[in-house]
């Protein structure tokens, strides 16, 4: 019996792609640099093929969760490739996977292009740090890379919650333990709770999806935990205001509240094309929580005023935003200026800065 999956992922290694799509009477398509690109030279893949294919793949339960929600998510490891995180769903009453390439070793933070900021977030005590942005823009591979450091260089118990897992790391000086919701634990807010019985030092949350997943992963970040998680946010502080506008008007102060006495970093990153064409380049901001952030945060009516600060580009002061970080992409010959001005967050300050007029 043919395995599609492990045909097409073995191509799509070769040819470096981030993505493959996989639908019922159709050739398989890959995502290379951003782009789709359907593989004429493969065979169509037969309603029967993907039928096998599925029944093979998925457990149980989650056939049952595909019958009753039309969609299912999960992952298959192959030793010598890697991991493929898999959603598996019905298009036009036929099957379909999307899945996504997750690579069998864990990128060092300093191959990743992330600012020496960034780079220092595995050294925080205890807090909590997101990772905001886009699908499909690296925040996965980043959390990964912070955790394998502070998993090089501390002695500790990291723990993860992920659906599913997508990165499987190695215990070096710390202990990893990791937990697949579906499979080792129901939901993200038992196995939160479930962590503090546990006894971790860092805790991974792969998505913050919902009220009580945030409430339990701040109640975690007050205990004492150093709490890393992901969320999807367009910049750092679009990634607070979507946080407080997740919970009901009453309850919006006491998030403000927690979150300014125990968010430590923000990073939202982007994805854009490397110039010439080949590759991607990792394009981000940060916003580390200083004094200044905490205030604003904590009033309601000046919480958007962070955006502001962010365009001061005061990197000392731990500030650096997606135009700045552009800049010097550009600077540095990686990316080109027409692709700075399509991923900035203000074109218009782009040009300026482009222009040297706005430093």
């Amino acid at each position: 019996m043919r395995d599609p999956i492990r045909e097409t992922f073995e191509l799509a290694i070769r040819l470096n792609a981030s993505d493959i799509h996989i639908h019922t009477d159709q050739k398989p398509v890959l995502r290379v640099d951003g782009r789709l690109f359907p593989l004429t030279t493969e065979k169509v893949i037969s309603a029967e093929l993907m039928q096998s294919t599925v029944d093979n793949l998925l457990r149980d339960d989650q056939k049952e969760e595909l019958r009753t929600n039309r969609q299912v998510d999960t992952s298959v490891e192959y030793d010598d490739l890697g991991v493929l995180r898999i959603n598996v769903f019905m298009e036009r009453g036929k099957l379909a996977m999307a899945n996504r390439i997750i690579g069998s070793k864990v990128p060092e933070l300093s191959e990743l292009g992330l600012p020496k900021m960034v780079q220092q977030l595995s050294d925080i005590p205890r807090g909590m740090v997101l990772v905001s942005g886009a699908t499909s823009n690296g925040k996965s591979t980043t959390l990964a890379a912070i955790i394998d450091d502070i998993n090089r260089k501390y002695q500790k118990h990291i723990l993860t919650i992920e659906d599913p897992i997508e990165f499987i790391f190695k215990n070096r000086k710390s202990l990893v333990s990791q937990r697949d919701i579906g499979i080792d634990a129901t939901t993200f807010n038992r196995a939160i709770v479930g962590a503090m019985r546990q006894d971790p030092d860092v805790i991974l949350i792969s998505d913050l999806r919902d009220i009580e997943t945030i409430e339990n992963a701040l109640t975690a970040a007050e205990t004492g935990h150093l709490v890393f998680a992901t969320t999807h946010a367009p910049t750092a502080p679009d990634t607070i205001t979507r946080i407080v506008a997740t919970f009901p008007p009453e309850k919006q102060h006491t998030v403000r509240v927690k979150m300014s006495q125990n968010l430590r970093a923000v990073i939202a990153q982007r994805l854009v094309p490397a110039k010439g064409g080949t590759g991607r380049v990792l394009a981000c901001e940060y916003m580390i929580v200083s004094a200044r952030i905490r205030e604003l945060m904590l009033d309601a009516a000046r919480i958007h005023d962070i955006a502001s600060l962010m365009q001061g580009d005061q990197v000392t002061k731990g500030v650096l935003s997606f135009d700045s970080h552009l800049t010097e992409l550009v600077r540095d010959g990686r990316v080109d200026k027409e692709t700075a001005l399509d991923f900035a967050t203000s074109r218009t300050d782009m040009k300026l800065r482009l222009s040297g007029l706005l430093s």
